[in-house]
């Protein structure tokens, strides 16, 4: 019967609509410290508007669009269904109203963005620049390396908004030249090495600049509101990042707190929030490491899907240099959610390609 619609295309448009309410609503019944970001953007206070840094950005971006005038509804009201509708035209899979644990991350995806795009947002910027490269890869007019090397470029100039993006590319490169060694516990041994890297990067800096990379960002902000109420989730390393060997171990503890938050779990048993948070995250790791898995038995069939999970977990390395809690890592993640989109459906999106061509 024409004019149907299929069970997959309701059920997206019913996971939109829903939250599209949830994300209006957001700013009557959320806390006071989601938005401490929105502030700064909205009011600029130091003046700090300009080209470069995530603040001065991200305050140029809502003043130009003059966004930062309207009641936070309707930004929502805005914003959601421009990201929403960027997923659309990467795709919709053929079973995606079907209730498996892949899809229900991305539910809870769609609710997680809903909340974190109802206000003025630096995630908004984020999610609507790493969203070129699904399209960059579906593309049937540049070559396979012009591809990649195009989405790498793309995440390093993006180093202008939040300067360690700019090391992903680096990363990147060195977790695919080490996934072609052969080794017993491939995944494994990829993501250790990938650590290594970062740590050499930030051991390098340290060096250079007198201070390791997460003892100046992360360690210094969390020393600051240690005290804090809204610091609960904090990522605390268990030993001192002053010298080569804490700031390694640091690092390595940041991946994990940030990626496989068991530790953070049992702390947060109480707080059903961040518990949710940490099954979804635990969720997500799991299907990544089972599709990384996938691509590297057979690069060449995935290769943009390989190439996609490798900048995605260069992001979660860079993540465990940096972020000062799990809160704040979330919200972070959400920015990158269109990588997450395109590796779960990948298949179902290459079909449809290959099909129209």
């Amino acid at each position: 019967m024409k004019g149907t619609i299929k069970k997959n295309t309701a059920v997206f448009l019913m996971m939109f609509g829903i939250n599209l309410i949830i994300s209006c609503l957001a700013y009557f019944v959320l806390p006071d410290k989601y938005f401490s970001d929105t502030k700064t953007l909205i009011f600029d206070k130091h003046h700090e508007i300009g080209f470069i840094g995530s603040y001065p950005l991200g305050i140029l971006f809502y003043k130009v669009t003059l966004l930062r005038h309207l009641p936070f509804p309707i930004i929502a009201l805005i914003q959601y269904p421009i990201l929403v509708y960027i997923l659309y035209k990467i795709g919709i899979p053929p079973n995606f109203h079907k209730l498996t644990v892949k899809n229900i991350i991305v539910y809870i995806g769609f609710f997680m963005l809903a909340i974190f795009v109802s206000m003025p947002s630096k995630e908004f910027i984020t999610f609507l620049y790493i969203s070129l490269i699904p399209f960059i890869f579906n593309s049937t007019k540049k070559s396979d390396k012009s591809k990649i090397f195009l989405a790498l470029f793309l995440v390093a100039l993006f180093g202008v908004f939040r300067s360690y993006y700019a090391l992903i590319p680096i990363i990147a490169v060195g977790i695919n030249f080490i996934s072609q060694i052969k080794f017993k516990r491939k995944i494994f041994s990829t993501l250790f090495f990938g650590i290594l890297i970062a740590v050499f990067i930030s051991i390098s800096h340290g060096f250079v600049k007198g201070k390791y990379m997460s003892e100046s960002t992360r360690e210094g902000l969390n020393t600051e509101r240690k005290n804090s109420k809204d610091a609960n989730s904090m990522i605390v390393s268990p030993v001192a990042t002053g010298s080569w060997y804490g700031e390694t171990i640091g690092i390595f503890n940041g991946f994990i707190a940030v990626n496989i938050p068991v530790v953070e779990g049992i702390k947060h048993l109480l707080s059903p929030q961040i518990v949710a948070f940490i099954v979804w995250q635990l969720l997500l790791f799991y299907i990544l490491l089972v599709r990384f898995s996938r691509c590297l038995k057979d690069r060449e069939k995935y290769k943009f899907e390989l190439w996609t999970i490798i900048i995605l977990f260069s992001y979660y390395i860079v993540q465990g240099l940096f972020e000062p809690d799990l809160g704040t890592a979330t919200r972070h993640k959400i920015g990158f959610f269109p990588l997450v989109y395109f590796i779960f459906y990948y298949e179902y999106f290459r079909k449809d390609i290959r099909q129209n061509n």
